[in-house]
């Protein structure tokens, strides 16, 4: 009973600071709105029994990402009232994504789908195994091949990200290595013979 509690409990401050990101008037509220849905999450994954998980959404989410996120919104001087004028054009899109996903977890949970058997038996935690061992097992083993898709992805984003952000600039001196590295002594000094009383 006290476990039900705790469920509907951190569901419902979730769901109400999930809402709340979206509908808050400024950025940096909305940023710590996310925070605390990280951290009802967190908590949901420890009602679960997955402490392991729950561990990863605080640091690397919340952390990381969401404090990464409020130093940026804090930091720029963006005019987001300049911002939201044309955000009325994608209303229509929206909605009809919204609609779309709606209608799919409608038919989800209509149909109540089922997980097929060997995929429960994968995701049941052996005795005396702790989640982490079993999550470990589970990624590496049965979903190795979707990690290293994962990675890939990861990868290929990060190379666009480098490759959008580099720019040319003309005139800047840049550092030759192999230059510097394979110069002889004649080429990196020279002996100038000065006479007495004159400068060089």
């Amino acid at each position: 009973m006290l476990q039900a509690i705790a469920f509907y409990f951190f569901s419902a401050i979730m769901i109400a600071a999930a809402f709340m990101v979206i509908t808050a008037r400024n950025p940096v509220h909305s940023v710590l709105f996310l925070i605390l849905a990280f951290f009802n999450a967190a908590a949901l994954f420890v009602l679960l029994g997955a402490e392991f998980l729950a561990m990863i959404l605080v640091i690397v989410y919340v952390g990381a990402v969401a404090v990464l996120f409020l130093f940026v919104v804090m930091m720029l001087n963006v005019d987001f009232t300049e911002l939201k004028r044309g955000a009325q054009q994608y209303l229509l899109p929206g909605l009809g994504v919204g609609g779309l996903l709606a209608l799919e977890l409608i038919f989800a949970v209509a149909l109540r789908w089922s997980i097929a058997p060997h995929a429960v038996a994968a995701a049941a935690v052996p005795a005396g195994v702790s989640n982490t061992v079993a999550l470990g097992r589970i990624l590496y083993t049965d979903y190795v091949y979707y990690l290293e898709v994962a990675g890939l992805v990861l990868l290929v984003a990060m190379i666009g990200a480098i490759v959008l952000t580099l720019r040319e600039r003309p005139g800047v001196r840049r550092q030759s290595t192999w230059k510097q590295v394979s110069r002889t002594p004649a080429e990196a000094m020279s002996l100038v013979d000065v006479e007495p009383g004159q400068g060089a």
